[in-house]
């Protein structure tokens, strides 16, 4: 049985209705990346940075997952422990479908971490400037997001993972974005099969022995159905 390691990014929830960098006149088209995922801009302006999440934590907690997040759950019931998504998505909608082995290496919008003593907690759906950390009492709570300038989260598990893994699939990612935009020379400097499912061809898709292109509800869906099927 293969083991297999997906990373996700923007494209796949696009179809559940959350934006991506990229969208004309959705969040992020309103607001600078500078002032509303740096820890600068946090820093410069904290109730900016709290309402933009606030506002991305209130559009996922309506958003339902796609064909693409419930084909993915298929695959992993279907492959007990050999099937690792990671994904740049903050949304949780893979959870939402089913899926269980998810790691979250740009944080979380349901998720609170103290910037003091690094504990973490289910935030709340509105966040606030200044509130306070459960653990240490300090007023120094802000969302569990990877800003630019910072470094993703399980990044040695991700390595560990991409080292063993037969697969690597890529699914709605720019390939613009580091250190996840080189898992896939890392995956294949390992010998693992690399796979692009994606809308349109990304910046490192010469690097993928593989690609499909299209929405990911109608690619990824066929993709999991063939390697089922194998």
């Amino acid at each position: 049985m293969p083991k297999i390691v997906i990373l996700t990014g923007a494209g796949i929830s696009a179809e559940s209705g959350l934006g991506t960098f990229r969208d004309e006149g959705g969040l992020w088209a309103q607001h600078r990346i500078e002032d509303v995922a740096t820890p600068e801009g946090f820093a410069r302006n904290p109730q900016l940075v709290v309402d933009f999440y606030n506002a991305r934590r209130a559009q996922a907690a309506e958003a339902t997952p796609n064909a693409a997040h419930v084909a993915l759950a298929q695959l992993e019931a279907a492959m007990p422990g050999d099937v690792l998504i990671v994904t740049q998505n903050v949304d949780g909608l893979h959870e939402k479908a089913g899926s269980s082995n998810v790691l979250h290496m740009h944080g979380q919008l349901d998720s609170a971490l103290c910037a003091a003593c690094d504990h973490r907690w289910e935030a709340t759906l509105k966040m606030t400037v200044g509130q306070t950390c459960p653990a240490c009492n300090q007023p120094t709570a802000r969302p569990d997001i990877v800003w630019f300038g910072e470094i993703p989260y399980y990044m040695e598990e991700i390595e560990i993972r991409l080292s063993k893994a037969d697969i690597f699939a890529a699914i709605g990612t720019s390939g613009n974005v580091y250190p996840a935009a080189g898992f896939v020379q890392a995956a294949a400097a390992y010998g693992a099969l690399t796979v692009e499912l994606n809308l349109e061809p990304s910046l490192v898709v010469s690097q993928f022995d593989e690609t499909h292109f299209g929405p990911a509800s109608e690619t990824v869906p066929k993709w999991v159905e063939g390697l089922l099927n194998a």
